[in-house]
């Protein structure tokens, strides 16, 4: 088992020994008071040090304890103690290792100075009060300024040994603030408006130190900044960087608590109290820019990122931060990012806050319900929704870039769907938040806010869910064959299509089959390979017509022109033009269990299909005859088509 010894001196240090209190390690930690004590948590693991140790006494604690790395987390300004430190390691050949604060950024409106003395030199030639933020062990220091007892005010740990300080510089105890941070913006700028100070003399403590609130308050209160600068610093590392080493080095396991957020349509009247406490209790803030404005993250190191990559790559690469919070937009499970974000947080401790969708908003706002409701985005998709308006009475579509409802409209509206009812609701939930309702064809030429959500309702949608679509609904061609209803509605009932299938049609003709393949592998793709060019403006047209976007026309012959297609799980063959032997070993060689249906009317492909039964451990081959009534003056004859025969094949090679 490992040993460690860390000095927490400060906030970084006591986070690097909570960290190392949850490993299966051995750990001592050193705080220099028994108020620093009590800031660090126990565990079975961990003994605490409570005491100001002298070179001699680190350098027999290091020899007794044989430590495989000291870490020192001691304050930027404890130059003495480092070198301390420093020193006791190389006597007793123990590891040493530096974890550096990060300073906080340059400041133009502040004043900077060296030291304490050249703050006070540059203080006494000043009027107005004064607030200290630099802790007590200096304060005597500041007794030298003009005034001091009634300028004067200081911020330091509620200690005795702190008062005691204060008491003996002089300070009153009406000046005399002690109170343990974290300090937000807004109480740090209370404290300089109680104080009617003008200036606020603190360290350059950087941001775990919470350096940036002090100089954001100081701006708020209308006070100077007076900086002391940093004295020089060893070389080290920052925490994200030692937590690195730790567990590159030592195998420990870092698993940060990650909180995904769904903060509903954005208003942040809309945000779950538990998604607001979990944004208070967290590190920093990862999201979009305008999910983070509808908190209010005092603070908080903020990390602009939407892709799951870069969410992901945040998180890992800062180890300094214990957890974290992803914001995103409407609910996590409702065409959010938060679906493939998961996978990439397979080591962390993850934690899943719904919000309110935009469908269950603008239902709300519309007084209806959504349990029958049909849910599409088309963020970032080029699809048609026709379909699916076909398909469904009511569609609720995300949409998405510049005018996407407006877009929409005009496109239900060129597909022969103007008359259904379109509700657009923009800016939900925001104070511009705007519902508009009338006729896709009514709404066609409107503009429309990016930030919009759809409800389409079609009444009259009640679609025929068997297979074999009448002809009379396919547009024709006289010079095009066609795949008649009767034989196709056999033929897809024997392809047995999922609804992800790969559907290859060759020698497509209209398209007939095709388009059925299309309606019902939604989740799918169908190749239609056709040679003849009029048939392929046919089959352009039916596409148009069914608004299918999950058909793809190849205008070529097979097997030549469709190496590069992706293999297929279900084919239809309604012609080979004499290659049906090339064309079903090419099958074989992209998907041995590849499904099979052919269709044949010549003697010649009725023998060499049932030839090529053989290769396959599925077989079989079916006739059907169809007759259709027609009518002949007074009466009624049926009129007999030509008999097909339906082969269908699917297996591994024998």
């Amino acid at each position: 088992m490992y040993n460690f010894c860390v000095f927490a001196g400060t906030t970084e240090g006591r986070e690097l020994v909570e960290f190392l209190s949850s490993q299966n390690v051995t750990l001592t930690a050193c705080v220099a008071t028994e108020y620093g004590e009590t800031l660090i948590p126990p565990a079975p693991n961990l003994t605490v040090s409570a005491k100001r140790l002298t070179p001699e006494q680190m350098e027999e604690l290091f020899r007794k304890e044989h430590f495989d790395l000291v870490v020192d987390a001691t304050h930027p300004y404890a130059n003495l103690v480092t070198e301390n430190i420093l020193s006791a390691c190389k006597a007793s050949g123990v590891e040493y290792l530096r974890l550096l604060r990060d300073g906080g950024a340059q400041t133009e409106d502040a004043v900077y100075v060296s030291d304490v003395s050249e703050a006070v030199e540059y203080l006494d030639t000043t009027d107005g009060n004064i607030l200290l933020t630099t802790g007590s062990k200096e304060i005597h220091k500041f007794s030298a300024l003009r005034d001091f007892g009634n300028r004067v005010y200081a911020r330091v740990l509620p200690m005795e040994e702190s008062l005691r300080l204060c008491g003996e510089a002089g300070l009153k105890p009406s000046h005399i603030l002690a109170m343990q941070g974290p300090f937000s913006v807004e109480m740090n700028t209370q404290m300089l408006r109680c104080t009617r100070a003008q200036f606020l003399v603190t360290k350059d403590s950087g941001t775990a130190g919470g350096f940036e609130e002090k100089i954001a308050s100081a701006r708020d209160a209308g006070a100077k900044a007076v900086i002391i600068g940093r004295p020089p610093q060893r070389d080290g590392v920052c925490l994200s960087g030692v937590l690195s080493i730790l567990c590159q080095r030592f195998s420990l396991r870092w698993s940060p608590r990650v909180d995904v957020i769904g903060i509903g349509p954005g208003s942040p009247d809309m945000i779950s109290c538990g998604a607001r406490e979990a944004v208070s209790k967290a590190d920093c803030v990862i999201g979009a820019q305008r999910m983070v404005d509808a908190f209010h993250t005092d603070g908080k190191p903020f990390y602009h990122a939407i892709t799951p990559n870069q969410i992901s790559e945040l998180i890992h690469n800062h180890r300094e931060y214990r957890q974290f919070a992803v914001v995103m937009s409407g609910d996590v499970g409702f065409f959010s990012g938060a679906k493939k974000l998961l996978p990439f947080l397979e080591d962390c401790k993850v934690r899943v806050f719904p919000g309110i969708s935009s469908l269950v908003y603008l239902c709300a706002k519309l007084g209806t319900s959504y349990e029958d409701v049909a849910t599409v985005s088309l963020h970032g998709r080029n699809r048609s929704l026709i379909p699916d308006v076909l398909r469904h009475r009511r569609v609720f579509v995300l949409v998405g870039g510049e005018n996407g409802a407006g877009k929409l409209c005009a496109e239900l509206t060129a597909g022969g769907l103007g008359d259904v009812t379109v509700s657009v609701g923009e800016k939900l939930s925001y104070p511009e938040e705007t519902v508009t309702m009338g006729s896709a064809r009514e709404l066609a030429h409107r503009t429309f806010d990016a930030l919009s959500a759809v409800l389409v309702e079609n009444p009259g949608a009640n679609p025929v869910v068997t297979y074999g679509m009448d002809d009379e609904r396919f547009f024709r061609d006289p010079s095009v064959p066609m795949t008649k209803s009767e034989v196709r509605s056999v033929c897809l009932s024997k392809l047995r299509l999922t609804r992800k299938s790969v559907c290859w049609d060759i020698g497509a003709g209209s398209g007939s089959v095709a388009i059925e393949m299309a309606l019902l592998a939604t989740e799918g793709h169908v190749y239609a390979i056709e040679r003849k060019e009029e048939a392929v403006e046919v089959m352009r047209e039916n596409i148009r017509r069914f608004g299918v976007e999950n058909l793809s026309v190849v205008a070529g012959t097979a097997p030549e022109d469709c190496e590069m297609l992706p293999a297929p799980t279900h084919v239809f063959i309604g012609g080979s033009s004499g290659n049906m032997k090339q064309i079903l070993k090419m099958l074989l060689q992209k998907n041995p269990n590849v499904r099979i249906v052919a269709t044949a009317i010549t003697l010649e492909s009725i023998a060499e299909l049932t030839e090529s039964l053989r290769e396959y451990a599925v077989g079989e081959v079916v006739c059907i005859q169809a007759a259709r009534g027609k009518k002949a003056g007074a009466y009624h004859l049926m009129m007999g088509q030509n008999p097909v025969y339906i082969f269908t094949m699917q297996g591994e090679k024998r």
